[in-house]
């Protein structure tokens, strides 16, 4: 799907502020708001915009606690991989999960309340994961940047 210059507008809009109304949109953008409405129904349909979500305050629900956690398999076969693919997408502390290249395999972006309640998760869950070789965490001290839009140009 292409996508013109108030497209990107657009998507840049939303991100920042989804609630934002299409009479508002409209007016940033110098459209009718039956066209901003029209563009994300476009938008939504090709999957450009998938869900919209609210943002958490980690720290006011109890999971300020950021760990970035380096996974190695005991091999890389389709078999290992599936399995723990699918054991990972049970773990609700486990926020983020990707499939890597380089020294470990895997790299989990998990939040929890304290290192108290990561070696719990480490020791009952992660590690009860079969095919897992070894991990490697590391903590965040601070957030630098943590941003989830992506900005069109």
């Amino acid at each position: 799907m292409h996508l013109d210059r108030i497209d990107k507008k657009l998507i840049n809009l939303l991100q920042q502020n989804s609630k934002q109304t299409t009479k508002q949109l409209s007016l940033q953008l110098d459209l009718s708001i039956t066209a901003v409405y029209e563009r994300i129904k476009k938008l939504e349909k090709e999957n450009v915009l998938e869900k919209y979500v609210a943002i958490v305050n980690k720290g006011k629900i109890g999971k300020s606690f950021l760990v970035f956690c380096h996974v190695r398999l005991i091999q890389h076969t389709k078999e290992n991989i599936t399995t723990f693919e699918k054991e990972i997408l049970k773990l609700e502390e486990v926020s983020e999960c990707f499939h890597v290249s380089g020294d470990y395999d895997y790299i989990l972006k998990i939040f929890v309340k304290d290192i108290e309640e990561y070696r719990q998760f480490m020791v009952s869950k992660l590690t009860a994961i079969k095919y897992i070789g070894s991990t490697h965490s590391t903590f965040a001290i601070e957030s630098v940047k943590n941003t989830t839009a992506i900005f069109t140009k």
